[in-house]
Order: structure tokens, then sequence, then C-alpha cells
């Protein structure tokens, strides 16, 4: 008999690539700046979409944003915003593709003051991941104080498209916070710990 894995109950059912992402990815610390790059510059872009939609083109941003090096992506220049418009594999939005490009360059700014943007990231954090204790959708903020708290940071440094929610969604993402669900079958391969911190709603 096949034991079915219990996910966090916003995984869609049957989508395979999503229910990959959350299995291999989702949560699990970061700490590569170049993998943190993917993710700010895929999470801006999710802004007012849904993460399936980013996720499905995220092969497409890859080609297009030169593997997510960010020295490269802050070299963008007219021409490769032109080809970028015109690129059907990426959101075709000019403000969060300047965006990327931007944010680039502010990245490249923090990497140098801070010796790794990983450096500077998890510092919103005490370098240790916060863990909740949630059980369904509805135990899910919609932000938290640490996240305003880089977004802000972030916002104050001159990077666009990364308000308090996103950030939120982007420490839920690179592990810098462990929103897996209590009874979620990766939260304990991420790092769970007993003493975690409760939410209220």
């Amino acid at each position: 008999m096949m034991t079915i894995k219990k996910r966090c109950p916003w995984v869609p059912t049957g989508d395979a690539l999503y229910e990959t992402y959350h299995d291999e990815e989702w949560g699990v610390p970061v700490h590569n700046d170049r993998k943190i790059f993917e993710f700010l510059v895929l999470e801006s872009a999710q802004a007012g979409l849904s993460w399936r939609t980013v996720l499905h083109k995220r092969k497409n941003y890859r080609k297009a944003f030169a593997n997510f090096d960010p020295k490269r992506v802050a070299k963008f220049t007219a021409r490769n915003m032109t080809a970028l418009l015109k690129n059907k594999g990426v959101i075709r939005n000019r403000q969060k593709i300047a965006a990327a490009i931007n944010n680039a360059a502010r990245f490249l700014e923090a990497q140098k003051e801070f010796g790794s943007f990983a450096e500077y990231a998890w510092g919103f954090v005490g370098i240790k991941p916060i863990v909740h204790q949630l059980r369904t959708n509805a135990d899910y903020p919609e932000t938290i104080p640490e996240a305003e708290a880089f977004a802000a940071d972030l916002k104050k440094r001159g990077f666009k498209f990364l308000g308090p929610k996103i950030i939120y969604a982007h420490m839920q993402a690179t592990g810098m916070v462990n929103d897996h669900v209590i009874d979620c079958f990766q939260r304990k391969k991420v790092g769970e710990k007993i003493q975690g911190r409760t939410l209220k709603n």
C-alpha cells in the first residue's frame, strides 16, 4: 500500500512541479547568494500573481536572467529590456523587469558591504530560522515583524517590488522561517523545534 505524503495545505494536489518544489526546496535554509537572488527575482515577479504562475516559468527566467547571476543582470541594457519584454516565457511587465535589473545592482552593493547577501539577510532572524506552529492555511499571517523590518531596509537601500508580504514569502522559501505545518512530512527535515513560536490569529 502506497503511503501518501502529508504536505502543507496550500500545495495544489496533482501539480507535480509544485509538489517537488515544496518537497525539495521550500523552507530549506539557503545561504548561497545566487540562489537567494533567484528567489528575489522570482518573488518580485510574483507580485499580484500566483506563485504557481511564476514557478512554471522558472526555467524560462533562469535562461532570460543569465542563470540568476546578479553581476550579469546588473549590466543589462535597454536592449536586454526590450528582449525581455518580447519574451513570452517571462512575465512581461516593464516595472518588474526594471526592478529585477535594479535589484541586481543593489544586491551587489549589499554583498560588498556585508561580505555576502546571505550574511545581511539572515541577520534579520538572528542567523537562526524562526519556527512557527501552524496547522491550517488560516494560521498563516500575511507578514511578520521580521519581514517588515527586512523589507523596510531593502527599500531604504533602493530595492523595488519587495514589500513585506513578498519578503515574508521569500523568508519562508529560503528557510529563514520554517512555516511547514505541524503535520507536514517536510517539517522535520528542515529542522523542527518543539519550542517553536506560536502565532495567534
